[in-house]
């Protein structure tokens, strides 16, 4: 069963949210917040599998939420979904850096919002939409924060090139495809950088490539 917390300060938004996931045999709504404070005292009592965040939320904002969940170490176990009105969102990028595992529009379809809360369970960052490259493309156009370079001497060359892959947006079977390796092997390469680069999961893991200059917004 997926347990999902949701944090949103709009009660229609909540319920129509909680309504469509509860409708689910595999899927639960243990709790919900209007704001940020009390949404992490319910995270650190429910321990969610998933936690949606409102970006913008009174008391402690979606951003602040995301670092506090993701600096948690008893929560290591949460993956924070960010939800915002807009396709691109000047916020979400500072999310992703803060922790997300992804983010989402609200007016999203029902069936994809469903799809992305079991990618988001098993630990997948919800990076392939076209919508997230055109953001993550517009947020670090500006040059790279980090030294290029910075880190990269800890991964293989298999293992850099499977991260610049996930960064373009790519799932691991189109990585395997495009390395001509097994599905697993491209996922066992992710893995592996994420533990050498310490990071929470595959969505910080992609933004640690665009900050160490691994990958740019046009390209490779």
């Amino acid at each position: 069963m997926i347990r999902v917390l949701l944090l949103d300060d709009q009660p229609l938004i909540r319920s129509g949210f909680r309504a469509l996931l509860n409708a689910e045999d595999d899927i639960e709504v243990v709790a919900e917040a209007a704001d940020g404070k009390e949404g992490l005292a319910l995270a650190r009592k429910h321990l969610p599998d998933i936690a949606l965040v409102d970006i913008q939320m009174p008391v402690m904002d979606g951003i602040e939420t995301t670092r506090r969940i993701a600096a948690d170490p008893s929560l290591a176990g949460v993956h924070v979904v960010i939800l915002t009105n807009y396709g691109v969102d000047e916020y979400v990028f500072n999310a992703l850096r803060a922790g997300a595992a992804g983010f989402l529009v609200k007016d999203i379809q029902p069936d994809d919002l469903l799809h992305a809360v079991r990618v988001a369970a098993r630990g997948d960052a919800l990076l392939a939409p076209s919508i997230t490259k055109m953001l993550i493309g517009r947020y670090i156009s500006q040059p790279p924060s980090l030294e290029v370079g910075t880190g990269l001497h800890e991964l293989t060359n298999r293992e850099r090139e499977a991260v610049a892959l996930a960064a373009q947006g790519l799932s691991n079977d189109e990585i395997a495809d495009r390395m001509v390796i097994s599905p697993l092997t491209a996922k066992t390469h992710i893995n592996r950088a994420m533990i050498k680069l310490h990071a929470r999961d595959r969505a910080q893991l992609v933004v640690f490539a665009y900050e160490s200059g691994l990958v740019t917004p046009q390209g490779r």
